[in-house]
């Protein structure tokens, strides 16, 4: 039975080379590729989320997520891999934790920026979140 892996993206180079690794690592697993909507990316909050430019935000955004996706599916298919695409709205280390935990999963593959020290601390990592709180084991790939 082949494994099932997570790989969440969102189209920086770290995520783009953690779905790379997956296709070159796991060629025969059943791989989902995961992109969040942030809502805190929308400028929720912001004056700028007010309703009347909302929904312009928020169709932005979903653009942004199926252009990542449709690059995803690119790249699988140039791997010769096939590849299933999901899109969650929330928090992206609580959203990937949460797919893991309610989806059949072996293993989540995710990019990490590599931050370290005070930027680490103040932007947070998700990467790091994932790992601590995922109910499956996670590579963590730079």
């Amino acid at each position: 039975m082949s494994k099932r892996l997570l790989v969440p993206v969102d189209g920086s180079d770290p995520a783009n080379t953690a779905l790379e690794f997956a296709l070159e690592e796991y060629p025969d697993a059943h791989l989902t590729v995961l992109s969040i909507i942030d809502p805190t990316d929308m400028g929720y909050g912001s004056i700028e989320a007010a309703p009347s430019t909302f929904e312009r935000l928020q169709e932005s955004a979903e653009e942004r997520t199926e252009s990542i996706l449709a690059d995803a599916r690119e790249r699988a298919e140039s791997a010769g891999v096939e590849v299933e695409t999901e899109t969650m709205i929330g928090m992206p280390s609580r959203a990937i934790v949460e797919w893991a935990e309610n989806n059949d999963v072996d293993a989540i593959v995710i990019g990490s920026h590599g931050r370290e020290g005070v930027t680490r601390v103040l932007l947070g990592s998700v990467a790091e979140t994932v790992v601590r709180r995922s109910p499956v084991p996670v590579t963590v790939v730079r």
